[in-house]
């Protein structure tokens, strides 16, 4: 199994990341990964790229499951970082769930999971059919230019439960916007209110001068 790990890094990974994964030019070191972030990234198809510089983003992966196993057992001795969690969805508690949601995910993936721009040209991505251990593994290593949150035990199985429940939904928590997210919805958000309060203002003005 180790010898498969190493010849699928070599043949997948290596020109990026360096065949001890110590980095190179084109990819950073791995010391850091971990076994959870080796997973995330390769299961959700972000990795390994078709050409160095190229973008990682979501898409179906390339590997199989039995190649991304291999690679993970053995790439995830060349240093620290988080396991690949255990997660459980069955019986969570849903709002709880809701709560961790609201409070630390949808300001960027926005209310209904459907993501959207966040600013600088940055993108959060849909969570709306998004497993519940992916969600474990995004909460665990941070991809991207989203942070890792200090959230485990029954606290992950009931935001990911939550975040697979988005997928069920069809607006659950707030008018998605066509997908487009948070930022379109402050903008929206802005526009009605401004225009309530014209309206508003006119109606009041015409009563004073009656």
């Amino acid at each position: 199994a180790d010898a498969d790990g190493e010849r699928l890094f070599v043949q997948h990974c290596a020109s990026c990341h360096g065949p001890s994964g110590a980095g190179t030019a084109y990819g950073p070191g791995l010391e850091g990964a971990g076994a959870a972030a080796l997973d995330f990234y390769m299961r959700t198809g972000r990795m390994p790229l078709s050409a160095p510089g190229d973008p990682p983003y979501r898409q179906e992966p390339i590997l199989t499951a039995d190649q991304i196993a291999a690679i993970v057992a053995y790439a995830e001795d060349f240093g620290e970082g988080p396991a690949v969690p255990q997660v459980t969805t069955a019986g969570a508690d849903l709002h709880r769930g809701w709560e961790l949601y609201i409070n630390d995910c949808a300001a960027c993936h926005s209310t209904s999971g459907a993501g959207g721009s966040v600013g600088g040209g940055q993108f959060a991505p849909s969570l709306q059919d998004v497993d519940a251990l992916t969600v474990a593994e995004a909460v665990a290593i941070g991809p991207g230019v989203m942070p890792a949150f200090p959230i485990e035990g029954e606290d992950l199985d009931a935001l990911a439960a939550y975040v697979e429940f988005l997928g069920d939904a069809p607006a659950p928590g707030g008018l998605p916007l066509a997908g487009v997210g948070p930022v379109p919805e402050g903008f929206v958000a802005v526009f009605v209110g401004l225009g309530l309060l014209v309206v508003v203002s006119r109606w009041v003005a015409r009563r004073t001068e009656a």
